[in-house]
């Protein structure tokens, strides 16, 4: 039979020369993939390496009472950076006689951390009151994210330890004046029953432009606030050198990052509890505006931001959380303590006194639910 005859079978088996050659270019494809993988795990490494990290001590309570009281302490954490005009930020208050005291985690899949802002006036007034103080809960089992705000006139023991604590009651933003970041956790913790080991600090300058990173938060402005707003927006840009504009007409409007703090912290025209509410009000704004952003824009904006911020958590803290705040940032919920017809009201000093024995099952019910 002729074998160049179309009735011949064609053979469909690829010779080992083929075979060899498919499989190259497999290999390279893959290689690629995972040099391009790499690459960008490397870049994004490089860049949370940037953020400024300080090393804040955390002890056992049996080391605590080991640590001899030096009576002066570290006023800050490093050296005082360039002033707010030429793009410093105020350190964080670190004293070594107040480390953190070292807590359990309660949940393993809930993570406590501290997000605070000072009431300083500029990169010098490091040892200051604390403005806000908001727990943000990052529950990476069921993708959630819930923001606790801490008035800062309520009233708490302070202290590390029970044996340390202050006998009376004291506003709670005294703690970070007293003894820096570490009394001021080690308080929060006794007095509420939480778990915080780590913190992020940012200032009103740095705050603001980080939402400015963003393109700004969408805000409702009411007509009310907006002479309160424009105050604060006039003072901030008074100590920052800023330029940003006043507010001119209500309604839901996109607020630049001088105009969204000044907004958060209006606190004449109503309450502290309405304050802590446009905090939080803020905050939502700004984790919804970084969640809408796509994986690269995500990556440029913690690249542009480093520096920022001042917080404990290392790199490998900080990738970790963020991928489980990106999932939970679909679900935010939030809370504020003290809740309502939870505490009662001292006016000489003027203090919120908590109601703990009804206060502390609703905190952690809204942090922990059923677990």
């Amino acid at each position: 039979m002729d074998r160049n005859s179309s009735n011949s079978p064609v053979s469909t088996q690829a010779t080992p020369k083929r075979k060899g050659k498919v499989k190259q270019i497999f290999i390279r494809i893959i290689c690629s993939i995972l040099g391009l993988c790499l690459g960008f795990f490397i870049y994004a490494y490089k860049v949370l390496d940037g953020f400024q990290y300080v090393f804040t001590p955390i002890v056992s309570e049996e080391e605590y009472d080991t640590i001899e009281l030096t009576g002066d302490g570290s006023l800050t954490g490093g050296d005082v950076t360039s002033s707010w005009a030429d793009g410093g930020h105020t350190r964080v208050y670190v004293d070594p006689n107040h480390p953190i005291i070292q807590v359990d985690q309660i949940d393993a899949d809930v993570e406590n951390i501290l997000v605070f802002g000072v009431d300083s006036r500029g990169t010098d007034d490091y040892q200051c009151r604390t403005d806000a103080m908001m727990v943000v809960s990052i529950n990476k089992s069921d993708d959630t994210i819930k923001l606790t705000s801490l008035m800062r006139d309520t009233g708490v023991y302070i202290g590390d330890t029970d044996e340390t604590s202050s006998s009376s009651l004291d506003k709670l933003t005294h703690a970070y004046y007293y003894g820096g970041v570490g009394l001021m956790i080690n308080t929060i913790n006794r007095n509420f029953g939480l778990d915080i080991q780590r913190f992020v600090m940012l200032d009103f300058n740095s705050a603001a432009a980080i939402i400015d990173l963003v393109g700004g938060v969408d805000i409702d402005v009411s007509a009310d606030e907006i002479k309160y707003a424009n105050i604060n927006i006039t003072e901030q840009n008074a100590v920052s050198g800023s330029t940003a504009s006043l507010i001119t007409v209500s309604g839901t409007q996109t607020l630049s990052g001088v105009q969204a703090i000044g907004w958060s912290r209006i606190r004449y025209l109503d309450s502290d509890f309405v304050r802590t509410s446009r905090q939080r009000t803020v905050a939502f704004a700004l984790i919804t505006r970084v969640a809408s952003m796509g994986r690269l824009e995500q990556l440029a904006l913690i690249e542009n931001s480093a520096g920022m911020f001042e917080t404990n958590m290392t790199t490998m803290d900080l990738a970790r959380l963020g991928l489980d705040a990106i999932g939970g940032a679909g679900s935010i919920s939030q809370y504020r303590v003290p809740e309502d017809n939870m505490y009662s009201v001292q006016p000489d000093p003027w203090m919120m006194i908590v109601s703990f024995d009804v206060q502390l099952p609703a905190l952690h019910s809204f942090i922990w639910e059923d677990n």
